[in-house]
């Protein structure tokens, strides 16, 4: 553009010399034609800027991994002038690192006439993806002058992430909710407080268990089968400081959200009601849900998408010294962080009867040293994008 207006002014000079040596009419016009088309084309580009009303929009604000949506600018020019040659900056990034990718998006724009420009974006890491139009540049005809119109215009998309199958061992402590006994619907236990089912009796089964009343009626015997109480105390504490480069966090951030993802349906599958508990950056407190099914799990990941940043002023210390009459049967720590101190505290002052720590990593080296460790916690290092075989038979 500089170039242009350089020629165009050296035209105009030019113009100038040929009039002042020449005194035909021609040279007169010629010079009054050059000094009229810049202050039209300014005019009439002013005018189209006032009569361009932008906006931008997507056809869901939440869709899944890797999977490609559209965005819609679009643009209503109601002058009669058209615009040959504009240029919208789009800038994204996720939220959770803020690192910004741009690109220039070239289109014409008609005169008396609504359009729309549409490209496409995916994301490879769950999180939430903000979109924004930093401005559309509009040339005149002869790109000697430019307005920008519909600046800053922004909306968000949330990636979803994915549930990744994995295997392990479900254990049923005799630790119990005392406020509130959620029984299996498909297994039998050991609770005398509620009776599972009823059948005939099968030699090994305890005398204690028969129901003589109904026995004494059937003329065979009949055996109570206990029910097995799924609402048991099990606590997964995510932890999202993460130690690694730039590079990493966004793969990192992803296989930790969805290491807790895969791990709350592997306990959801199996009857195991559960509490979920992340630091909430927006509230500045810790956010606990209660998990119970599938529902509850999306419910979860939301709250924990929209609550993110990169930046936390309370850790685990702040939120089990708040809680620390915990009792529980299981609890898990999904982190891209763990230090020795952290497993010394969860080895000696948490109360579960099983303890794993899951550490999210680039290479399995990268804990090793934890690994080594003679504590009653079990250190399960997940590599970033290798979930399902990274988590084998845990126990919770």
């Amino acid at each position: 553009m500089f170039i242009i207006r350089l020629f165009y002014i050296i035209l105009i000079i030019a113009a100038i010399v040929f009039y002042i040596m020449y005194l035909w009419d021609f040279a007169i016009v010629l010079l009054i034609v050059l000094l009229a088309i810049p202050v039209f084309l300014l005019v009439s580009l002013w005018i189209t800027k006032k009569n361009l009303k932008v906006s931008m929009s997507v056809n869901s604000k939440t869709i899944q991994k890797n999977q490609s949506f559209p965005v819609q600018i679009k643009i209503d020019n109601s002058s009669f002038f058209p615009v040959g040659k504009a240029e919208a900056l789009i800038e994204y990034c996720n939220t959770f690192n803020n690192e910004n990718v741009n690109f220039v998006l070239h289109m014409p724009i008609q005169a008396r006439n609504e359009q729309s420009a549409v490209f496409q974006l995916n994301s490879k890491f769950c999180g939430i993806i903000k979109i924004r139009c930093a401005g559309i540049k509009i040339f005149d005809s002869l790109r000697l002058f430019s307005f920008t119109v519909g600046k800053n215009i922004e909306l968000s998309v949330t990636v979803m992430p994915e549930s990744h199958e994995i295997s392990g061992i479900v254990v049923y402590s005799d630790k119990a909710n005392d406020e509130s006994n959620i029984y299996s619907e498909y297994k039998p236990g050991d609770d005398p407080s509620q009776i599972f089912d009823l059948r005939s009796y099968n030699p090994g089964d305890k005398l204690n268990r028969i129901h003589w009343k109904l026995s004494s009626k059937k003329d065979e015997f009949i055996v109570k089968d206990y029910s097995l109480p799924i609402d048991v105390p099990c606590l997964i504490f995510v932890d999202l400081n993460t130690d690694c480069a730039n590079n990493l966090q966004l793969p990192m951030f992803d296989t930790i959200i969805e290491t807790l993802i895969s791990l709350s349906t592997f306990l959801i599958e199996n009857e195991k009601n559960h509490s979920i508990v992340f630091y909430n950056c927006q509230k500045k407190c810790f956010s606990e849900f209660t998990v119970t099914d599938a529902d509850s799990i999306a419910v979860v990941v939301k709250n924990l998408i929209f609550s993110l940043n990169n930046d936390t002023s309370l850790t685990y210390l702040d939120y089990f010294s708040e809680n620390s009459d915990l009792s529980l049967s299981s609890f898990v720590y999904i982190s891209g962080s763990v230090k020795s101190d952290l497993i010394s505290f969860i080895d000696d002052e948490i109360d579960a009867d099983f303890k794993n720590i899951l550490v999210t990593v680039s290479a399995e080296e990268d804990c090793l040293n934890l690994m080594d460790s003679n504590s009653n916690v079990v250190i399960t290092p997940v590599l970033i994008g290798k979930i399902s075989s990274s988590i084998t038979d845990i126990e919770v």
